[in-house]
């Protein structure tokens, strides 16, 4: 079978489900190499920043690798700007969704909100409302909301700063993007 019988998805055999089962689990085997295709895109991407979105990405995963972090913070770290080049009204969804599989639900809602959290340090100059994150304020997740922010995100701008490279996090990434998945659909 090259391809399943149906076309409409209520017509599908037991067969055509376990072929396409089969074909989804080698092309998720390819996820790792997807994402890391997907930073380096973000060399090129969004500009007027000091750092492109890539060298932002690398310092935030850098920053959250040499505080210690588990790998599973540190690829959130790494990841939490994925979106920015698709999903440019909602990139902390994206990136949430991208991560959601392989994390806890506590990362899961830290990067999913990380956009309204983030808006603390500028919403106010724009006529915005800089405190929009406080509508969480009674939420479990508040405070390392409001920490990845200020630790791993808002401070990621330096172009002195010495990130590691995208080739040292490459392996965390493929092990990381391969394990099984802690949610599925």
């Amino acid at each position: 079978m090259e391809q399943v019988s149906f076309i409409n998805m209520a017509d599908g055999t037991k067969e055509d489900y376990e072929f396409l089962e089969e074909l989804e689990k080698e092309f998720n085997k390819t996820l790792p190499d997807r994402l890391i295709e997907s930073l380096e895109k973000l060399e090129n991407s969004l500009s007027g920043y000091k750092v492109s979105r890539l060298e932002h990405s690398l310092q935030s995963a850098t920053r959250a690798y040499r505080n210690d972090e588990d790998e599973e913070m540190i690829m959130a770290a790494l990841l939490h700007d994925i979106g920015d080049d698709l999903a440019p009204y909602s990139h902390s969804e994206m990136a949430a969704a991208v991560l959601r599989p392989f994390v806890s639900e506590k990362t899961y809602w830290i990067i999913k909100h990380h956009g309204i959290f983030q808006m603390y340090y500028y919403a106010h100059h724009m006529g915005g409302d800089r405190n929009t994150r406080d509508m969480f304020k009674d939420h479990p997740y508040y405070q390392p909301s409001v920490d990845f922010c200020e630790r791993y995100d808002q401070n990621c701008f330096d172009p002195d700063y010495d990130s590691l490279p995208l080739e040292f996090f490459k392996p965390i990434i493929q092990k990381f993007f391969l394990q099984e998945p802690k949610f599925q659909h």
